[in-house]
């Protein structure tokens, strides 16, 4: 009887260790392309809540990108993301996060800015918020 007992448990332990292989394969692969595609940050802002959007080559090549977002609550401030590169477009998103400089922005209009590295090949900036593009811009080749 122990002898059965014993075979069938082993037979069970054989037979899930071949799932979990194929189940680890799977998931990999669900995680390979649930990487490849990025979740767009949350939006914070409304339409009538960001303004101004500007993108300009600086004579070291690099894009500076600035903007203005509002934020009624001045405990926190507006920021910008770090942008994303695909091809010739950088993609990024204006965020909030801890006032920690113990002062409000005028009018809780906060001025955001941030540069683009190595952004030789870029010729397009688009803002985005959420899955929405609030701003695109064209910015010449340096040259």
């Amino acid at each position: 009887m122990k002898t059965l007992l014993l075979l069938g448990a082993a037979a069970v332990a054989l037979l899930g260790c071949g799932q979990s292989n194929e189940n680890a394969a799977a998931n990999n692969t669900a995680n390979s392309a649930a990487a490849e595609k990025p979740k767009p940050a949350y939006c914070f802002f409304k339409d009538s809540e960001t303004k101004g959007w500007a993108a300009k080559r600086g004579k070291d090549g690099n894009i500076a990108v600035t903007g203005k977002a509002y934020r009624e609550d001045s405990r926190y401030k507006a920021i910008l993301n770090p942008p994303t590169v695909s091809g010739t477009t950088a993609r990024i998103a204006p965020t909030v996060t801890v006032n920690d400089t113990a002062y409000g922005a005028p009018d809780n209009w906060w001025d955001v800015k941030a540069t683009i590295s190595n952004s030789a090949a870029i010729d397009t900036v688009d803002v985005t918020c959420g899955e929405k593009t609030i701003a695109e811009l064209k910015v010449p080749p340096k040259g």
